[in-house]
């Protein structure tokens, strides 16, 4: 009997392993410094260790409810109110995800239609693309010019059309550490306003954020959050990447719809990881208040310490990465030059080039600074040989 392989049609046929795989398993079979992935090499707070250990031995290891356990959305919903001076629902307004990826998904796979435009701005975090695809919409992307990176507003109302469904805007901006400004959200309502354009605001590094205004939120423009869907990582601001929980804030109706799809991509997230959470958020708010400082610091330290490097350092206005220009060292491409980084220096960046569609003529890296300072140091000094 003949034996068929059977390969499908990939719906994603361009898609391969991520950049982010790829330097990190180059970092380790060179034995590199890894500041590519943007992960801590640091463990998260005593006490929410603690108390996910002390909920699981209490027996809260069944299913959570699908909107997340009371407990978390109800601090949620409490420190959106201490941050952002508004208070959503708690019943109808706050979901608890599988990591702000599972967000991310779930709410493009619920407002985009099959021919439905959509607009980011690159560089753009790898996730966005893929989702708008899966759900049959059309991806129209915005330039981000170096160094500033800011957007351009007359060129985003000439993409507007009919058909522009959603915009998406991530803030503080992976990977070029930028931050938006209220004069940016009342420009984007000025350009949509008028017609009816969702709004999903990846704002996941909103507590490590350096501008001099802090950040500001979606939810804290009353026109746009009534169409707009933020985004927020527990992974990321309590440096525990590997729990996945994130959640997303958005009024009833959208919400509503994002619920679907997130009833039947994972149901529920962890029991004990939410209520651990929700302890964290209460007992210990400080937490997020100082991580501000937290990151400023170790910014700081690797940027002092490239200071005899051939680079160039960009503005980090927020997030955990800094950019690096190495025009002053190399002719390379930006894949070329992290390949040869992470093989002949030793340390593993990612090129900017990933972010975007089409040309990236522009000589710039990301390093990930969430790492202790020996290791930055390490990394520096393995720089600054160059």
């Amino acid at each position: 009997m003949t034996q068929h392989t059977f390969t499908p049609d990939s719906k994603l046929p361009a898609l391969g392993t991520t950049i982010f795989s790829q330097m990190s398993a180059l970092a380790q079979e060179y034995q590199a410094i890894n500041l590519s992935q943007g992960f801590p090499d640091f463990d998260g707070p005593e006490y929410l260790q603690q108390q996910l250990a002390w909920h699981v031995s209490q027996g809260a290891n069944q299913y959570a409810p699908m909107t997340g356990v009371q407990p978390l959305r109800e601090a949620i919903a409490e420190k959106t109110q201490r941050c952002y001076d508004y208070t959503p629902d708690v019943n109808t307004d706050i979901t608890v995800t599988a990591g702000a990826t599972e967000a991310l998904f779930a709410a493009i796979t619920a407002l985009v239609r099959p021919g439905d435009e959509v607009i980011c701005f690159d560089p753009s975090y790898d996730s966005y693309a893929p989702a708008v695809a899966l759900s049959g919409g059309v991806l129209k992307r915005i330039a981000l010019q170096p160094p500033a990176f800011r957007p351009d507003w007359q060129a985003f109302s000439e993409l507007l059309s009919d058909k522009t469904r959603l915009v998406i805007l991530n803030t503080p901006h992976n990977p070029t550490a930028t931050v938006w400004q209220a004069a940016d959200f009342d420009a984007l309502w000025q350009a949509i306003g008028q017609q009816e354009t969702y709004v999903l605001s990846d704002e996941v590094y909103e507590h490590i954020c350096f501008a001099e205004g802090g950040h500001f939120s979606i939810l804290q423009h009353p026109q746009l959050r009534e169409r707009g869907v933020a985004v927020s990582s527990f992974g990321k601001t309590y440096h525990m990447t590997g729990w996945k929980v994130g959640y997303c804030v958005a009024p009833a109706a959208i919400s509503a719809e994002i619920r679907k799809v997130h009833q039947y991509l994972t149901f529920a997230v962890n029991t004990p990881a939410q209520l651990a959470l929700a302890d964290m958020l209460r007992k210990e708010p400080e937490h997020y208040l100082d991580l501000p400082a937290f990151y400023r610091q170790r910014r700081d330290f690797l940027i002092n310490a490239l200071q005899e490097s051939r680079f160039r350092v960009l503005p980090c206005e927020g997030t955990y990465f800094l950019l690096l220009d190495y025009s002053a060292i190399s002719d390379l491409d930006d894949v070329s030059f992290c390949q040869w980084l992470t093989k002949e220096v030793g340390v593993a960046a990612i090129p900017l080039s990933v972010f975007c569609d089409g040309e990236f003529p522009h000589k710039l890296i990301r390093l990930c600074f969430a790492k202790q300072e020996p290791t930055l140091q390490a990394a520096a000094e393995r720089l600054c040989r160059i």
